[in-house]
């Protein structure tokens, strides 16, 4: 059933105000409130288009008020901190944690409220040596994660799990996104892959699985406006290894021994270069890919996009150009091969 309000969170950051758009373009809805602590930037209000702007924090119990008086049936939770530049700790938490719950609070106390759609992360499976090949939605990780915005969204899942039994009348879908990538995404990963030399753990190299945004935001659509409840892995298909990507994107690869990782990962961080955490180093130095056999089979949604076109459409969109000549790197490296064969 189309819903007839929909309240769209985190409308000050890209995913969040172009699904708020995008929702408001179906004339079968008729409502879209997009709220946010921050107002959005001018270019993300016009692509809010008819959907209102409600200036509120979701930490504040005032997020009631608004659900109870606009008669909001669904609420999409979109949110969650994982793309800004480095925050403190405890103030990333608070957000992502307390204002999860004080939403969630908000949708239990209103009788209105039909469904709930959760933006959350693949990362909530961890990344570890002991990983399996692949993550499907019933697999618990083999290390959970233990800081940062991985951890906060186990946290996160488990309070949603919490709703969905004390209003078992409500339809709850939960989307865990592998990392997006893409032009106008700015990220974690976006950042990493933009420095000229791209520090990586001597000898690993990750599987990465990625997702472009125009399928994340098809997703979170299709999940707004129709009813399919439960919990559903959404990346592309492919993969791409991290020394690949790092070429493909004309960066210079910096193996560094895994004692120098925290350190390094310090440096970036203060350098504000890239936000790299200690969970988001563990990624990329093992990799993680999920099996989106049930988005495909039961949610109905194929991405368009493949890791590989993904990641290409953020070099091209980017134009990042190599650091050095792809002609000289392909030279040094059969050079470097025929010195190794002959000292065999």
């Amino acid at each position: 059933m189309v819903p007839n309000v929909v309240l769209v969170t985190g409308v000050s950051r890209f995913v969040g105000a172009h699904l708020a758009g995008r929702l408001a373009e179906n004339p079968a809805v008729g409502r879209v409130l997009g709220v946010d602590s921050e107002h959005p930037r001018r270019e993300l209000s016009r692509r809010m288009g008819r959907a209102e702007f409600v200036r509120a924090d979701i930490r504040n119990p005032l997020i009631a008020r608004i659900i109870s008086e606009a008669a909001v049936d669904t609420v999409v939770h979109a949110s969650s901190n994982t793309d800004e530049m480095p925050v403190a700790r405890a103030a990333m938490k608070e957000m992502n944690v307390l204002g999860t719950m004080r939403l969630l609070a908000a949708c239990q106390e209103s009788p209105h409220v039909r469904k709930l759609v959760v933006k959350s992360t693949s990362a909530v499976y961890g990344a570890s040596s002991r990983d399996p090949a692949v993550f499907d939605e019933e697999m618990a990780p083999k290390d959970l994660p233990s800081s940062g915005y991985a951890k906060d969204a186990v946290e996160v899942e488990g309070y949603v799990r919490g709703f969905g039994r004390r209003r078992p009348d409500v339809d709850v879908t939960l989307l865990r996104f592998t990392d997006l990538i893409g032009p106008r995404i700015d990220s974690v990963l976006t950042r990493y892959f933009s420095l000229p030399l791209v520090p990586t753990v001597f000898g690993h190299d990750a599987r990465l699985q990625l997702l472009h945004p125009e399928d994340a935001l098809a997703v979170l659509r299709r999940a707004a406006l129709e009813d399919l409840p439960g919990v559903f892995n959404v990346g592309a298909d492919g993969v791409l290894m991290l020394g690949q990507a790092i070429r493909r994107a004309g960066r210079i690869p910096v193996p560094i021994p895994g004692t120098m990782v925290s350190p390094l990962a310090g440096f970036f961080r203060g350098a504000n270069l890239a936000s790299l955490s200690a969970e988001q180093m563990r990624f990329l130095n093992f990799g993680r890919v999920v099996d989106t056999a049930k988005l495909r089979d039961r949610f109905g949604f194929a991405p368009r996009w493949t890791t590989r076109q993904a990641f290409d459409d953020f070099v091209h969109g980017r134009e990042l150009r190599p650091v050095i000549d792809p002609e000289t790197v392909e030279s040094a490296e059969r050079e470097i091969n025929r010195t190794i064969t002959r000292l065999r």
